[in-house]
């Protein structure tokens, strides 16, 4: 028999509809071999409703877990969000997945030949393709990857145990890193956003999670699992995040007996070792770009946003799921991600006065950062802002249609929102 755990509120009719709004809900199956359709028939025969939370009535707060086989966490999509994703082409910029495997086996096989100029052209080629793993890791978080969210999520699954960093944990941390941007919760900025980290150790560990990144990625995404400071207390999320650490280890403990008992480190080292050290560099100077500095709470004016005018600046953005249109991406995380150019330059229409960072090219974003990196590697209160306001919402578990409307206190916002009815 099922032994559930449940807490629920209001829900409207249809278990997996996408109207899950303003509500939220949570399963525990403690038994992993369910279905999808038991669990949607146990929904609507025994789930009652119980009162609503003194939220705003524009939050999107559903989210239905269940823990075991069948664990998911999901974005729930306005009825226009998922027409967005689903008419989208996505297929041609998951040329980083093939892409990777191919270097990968250019290296392990010599092709076309044991030259170190062949090996620094395939290392090259595979760590950037890998460093887009990273940012198709990032899409499937938001579940806007694709109109499938099971896809979405067993591609993450997938792709974090590649990467040492499970995907609910992942998940979990990026909910609020866009809900509580450069502030002392945003546990993905840690320790950058942390006012209670000195000045000293944020310059030791940005060196370290600069060079060091597939660690340090492990490190600042696990805390939302292993810190006591943790805001995440579900038990559904947390037993699904251990199950994906269990995953993570069994995996790469079988792969490290059967290369030391074939003698294989070396190969390790020149097919993986290495283009994984690279990409771990270009992952973390990405975000250091994007972040490191900003002390606004309001994410149009806390991020920076590269919106690339060159062809190689557009072709990188197009390769990374458009990422690097980051202020857009910050306050609407539910958008599909190749309208956040077309968003940006809406909001700059809409108010010419306000001082957006915008760049036309990576390079030169990373000219602006650079200072900080060296001098105070922080954001928010470690780059001189006052202590943020009141948040409208202290428990965002979800990702929302507007960070700045539903979730940042009316103190914090700088840039007002555009009525997109018009267009």
């Amino acid at each position: 028999m099922l032994a559930v755990v449940q807490q629920a509120e209001q829900i409207p009719s249809g278990p997996f509809s996408s109207q899950f709004r303003n509500e939220r809900l949570e399963f525990d199956i403690v038994l992993g071999s369910v279905s999808p359709l038991e669990i949607a028939v146990f929904n609507t025969t025994h789930l009652q409703p119980a009162p609503r939370r003194t939220v705003s009535s524009s939050l999107t707060r559903s989210r239905i877990c269940f823990t075991g086989v069948f664990a998911l966490s999901v974005t729930t999509f306005t009825a226009e969000e998922s027409k967005a994703i689903s008419e989208k082409i996505t297929w041609i910029r998951m040329v980083c997945l093939p892409g990777g495997a191919i270097g990968i086996a250019a290296l392990a096989a010599d092709w076309p030949s044991a030259h170190i100029g062949w090996w620094m052209f395939w290392w090259f080629m595979t760590a950037y393709f890998m460093f887009c793993w990273t940012s198709c890791f990032h899409e499937c978080a938001h579940q806007t990857l694709h109109s499938s969210k099971w896809f979405s999520i067993w591609l993450g699954r997938t792709l974090g145990t590649v990467i040492f960093v499970p995907y609910s944990c992942y998940r979990e941390s990026h909910i609020r890193h866009h809900a509580y941007l450069n502030k002392p919760n945003d546990f993905e900025l840690w320790p950058y956003s942390d006012p209670n980290c000195s000045v000293a150790f944020r310059r030791a560990f940005a060196w370290f999670d600069l060079f060091v990144g597939p660690i340090s990625a492990a490190i600042t995404y696990g805390r939302i699992y292993w810190a006591k400071s943790s805001p995440l207390k579900e038990r559904g999320i947390r037993r699904v995040i251990r199950n994906e650490y269990i995953v993570i280890g069994l995996a790469w403990g079988a792969l490290f007996i059967f290369l030391t008992m074939y003698n294989g480190w070396w190969m390790f080292f020149k097919v993986w070792g290495i283009p994984v050290w690279m990409a771990g560099l270009y992952q973390t100077g990405r975000k250091f770009t994007e972040h490191l500095g900003m002390s606004s709470y309001d994410p149009m004016l806390g991020t920076r946003t590269v919106l690339g005018h060159n062809w190689f600046t557009r072709m990188c953005t197009f390769l990374n799921f458009d990422i690097f249109v980051h202020g857009p991406h910050h306050r609407h995380p539910r958008v599909a991600h190749n309208v956040l150019g077309q968003k940006m330059n809406e909001y700059i229409e809409a108010h010419p006065d306000k001082p957006f960072p915008l760049y036309r090219s990576y390079l030169h974003a990373t000219s602006e950062m650079i200072p900080y990196f060296f001098k105070n590697p922080g954001v928010g209160m470690n780059a001189g802002a006052a202590a943020p306001g009141k948040d409208k919402d202290d428990d965002v578990t979800n990702f929302v249609r507007d960070v700045s409307i539903e979730v940042l206190s009316d103190n914090d916002r700088v840039v007002d929102g555009i009525d997109w009815s018009n267009k």
